[in-house]
């Protein structure tokens, strides 16, 4: 029986993991602002390691001793900032106590601003110096990130305060920061909810889902409406963090023009960036955004602003009379404006757009076409033809043993056709998603590796069975054993690899499918493999032969299974019919992403 193979799927499915690679020789240039080292997920909240310096005095050109210390740490960054504004520029720079294993950093304007480490070596304590500079604030703060592990690690672990005794302090308490908007343009409330009213005549809409209502709290929802030389920009959603979208000559993540509204202390900071390859954005300092306007309510996210569809003296501005693609993108963002890797995948528009050409009202797609394709073939390669292949091998052949379809029985016949199939449907979907990501994807973690296994076996098992010795051949017990167990395998990687895949920002499918419709598949097939046992038990229960005063089994089991035919191809016709409902369900649940 199949039954504890395929329940082995859900177990090893629930211990698997996705390691992701990082960025071990330091040079995270991206995290100056944020000090966040863009590995995803979440910092941890009590630091293990601890700051410390030899003084709590200076004046400009004093060295300051800095030690950073704790358990094994493998990466790190330190930077000094202003104490009553730390989401400010670095303040100094630094001298290295170690060039072994620290390096520096140069974060905005100052050169040799920030320090990280050269390697992952593990290490327990870092020493470096820091330089007083001329015109420094009265009260300087040392921050650092530790990183621990990949995913394991603290952001701007708070370190002393430095002073300089004879500067005046600033008339800004320390706290006001917080509840300041640090942008330079005046900004406003929003007193009510977007309007879809006008996309397609008047304005360039972006909706997802397709045609949702922007007062709705699962609506995301972008709109560009043109004014003479300028563009007012609308974007609203539900997210806690931030919203952001992009404009983009391709459908890659780099080389973009960004803009994020980001929930501050329940205050919305509007600002400009450039992304550079899959890293953090990189904020601008200076905005060319008017009339900023922003709304909190009930876990929505609003923003408003205009800014001119050409702007020619700001870096990385791209003009907004050409065509682009279009991302929209939301994530969780932590106190002091840290913004952190979206979750699932940004919404993509299918091609590029003008948003000052003539009004559209368009949707997007969350996954790209080949990966949704990828995601399909696949399902139906593995839930349905596979599926009914083996149920047909294993009990119909007394079923099906007289009837011949192209000179072989037709039991073999379906069978090798249906495994063809799953073949070359396997084998087209494999090739997707290298297509889409144009190489190898290291952020998929263990879901390439199991598929490629899965497209090995998948390749084998064919090779191996047009080499099956004759039925009456010595060999051909341990060819049986070979091929069951080589497509047993199969089977298991292949419904693991599967609930794998479904959670990946690519194909985030809907939670209720990444558990419980995959569980259902798995417990209707083991439910119909393990009826369909216990009939055949049944029917050799029947025909017990006695022979010398003893019950014998017979081997052939014709006589037995015929009795049983009319019972067989109904549970086969109803597997067939719920499997078309999986996998309909799953299309469905895909043209919705």
């Amino acid at each position: 029986m199949e039954l504890p193979s395929l329940a082995v799927a859900v177990c090893m499915f629930v211990c698997l993991y996705a390691p992701v690679g990082g960025y071990p020789n330091g040079k995270v240039r991206e995290a100056c602002t944020s000090m966040i080292p863009c590995h995803g997920g979440s910092p941890q909240l009590s630091p293990e390691h601890t700051i410390t310096v030899n003084g709590t005095e200076f004046k400009p050109g004093d060295n300051i001793e800095v030690s950073l210390s704790g358990p094994d740490f493998e990466g790190f960054f330190i930077q000094a900032r202003d104490a009553e504004h730390l989401d400010g520029p670095a303040v100094g720079s630094f001298m290295l106590g170690d060039r072994r294993l620290s390096q520096l950093l140069t974060c905005g304007r100052t050169k040799n601003s920030a320090v990280s480490q050269t390697s992952k070596t593990k290490k327990k304590h870092m020493k470096v110096y820091w330089i007083a500079p001329r015109g420094a604030p009265r009260h300087v703060q040392f921050l650092a990130t530790v990183v621990k592990k990949y995913r394991t690690f603290w952001v701007k672990i708070p370190g002393p305060i430095v002073s300089q005794p004879d500067v005046l302090s600033p008339t800004t308490p320390l706290h006001a920061t917080s509840e300041a908007v640090s942008t330079s343009y005046p900004v406003s409330s929003l007193s009510k909810p977007f309007s879809a009213s006008g996309c397609g005549s008047m304005k360039f809409c972006i909706r997802n889902p397709s045609n949702c209502d922007p007062e709705s709290a699962s609506c995301f929802f972008l709109s560009f409406q043109k004014e003479e030389s300028s563009v007012f920009i609308e974007m609203s959603g539900p997210s806690e963090g931030y919203l952001a979208f992009a404009l983009s000559h391709d459908q890659w993540m780099g080389g973009d023009d960004a803009y994020l509204c980001i929930n501050e202390h329940h205050r919305v900071h509007v600002s400009t960036a450039h992304l550079t390859g899959r890293s953090c954005p990189l904020l601008d300092s200076e905005n060319a955004l008017e009339d900023v306007s922003w709304r909190l309510v009930d876990g929505v996210l609003q923003c408003s602003f205009r800014r001119s569809i050409r702007l020619s003296a700001y870096k990385g501005r791209f003009n907004l009379d050409a065509s682009y693609y279009i991302f929209l993108a939301d994530g969780e963002a932590s106190e002091g404006g840290l913004i952190y890797k979206h979750h699932r995948q940004p919404l993509i528009t299918d091609g590029l757009y003008n948003v000052t050409g003539p009004p559209q009202d368009i949707g997007g797609s969350r996954s790209p076409r080949l990966i949704k394709a990828h995601g399909a073939l696949m399902f139906v390669a593995w839930i349905t033809t596979v599926s009914v292949g083996v149920i047909v091998a294993r009990f119909f052949k007394p079923v099906w043993a007289h009837s011949f379809l192209f000179g072989k029985e037709m039991w073999f016949q379906v069978h090798r056709m249906l495994m063809l199939t799953t073949v070359l449907l396997t084998s087209i979907s494999f090739v997707l998603p290298f297509i889409y990501r144009r190489g190898w994807s290291q952020q998929a973690g263990f879901h390439p590796y199991l598929g490629c296994t899965v497209m090995a076996l998948t390749i084998f098992q064919p090779l191996m069975a047009g080499f099956r010795p004759s039925p009456h051949s010595p060999r051909r017990q341990l060819f049986n054993w070979f091929h069951w167990s080589t497509g047993t395998t199969a089977r298991i990687l292949a419904v693991v690899t599967m609930f794998l895949g479904m959670d990946l920002p690519a194909l985030d499918l809907p939670d209720a499918w990444d558990t419980y419709t995959m569980i259902g598949f798995v417990a209707w097939h083991v439910g119909i493999d393990v009826l369909l046992e216990i009939h055949s038990y049944c029917l050799v229960r029947k025909v017990e032969v006695i022979e010398d005063d003893r019950v014998q089994i017979l081997q052939s089991l014709t006589s037995a299974e015929a009795e049983g035919h009319l019972f067989k191809q109904v549970v086969l016709t109803i597997y067939v019919c719920g499997n078309i409902v999986f996998l309909v369900a799953f299309l469905i649940a895909v043209s919705k992403i």
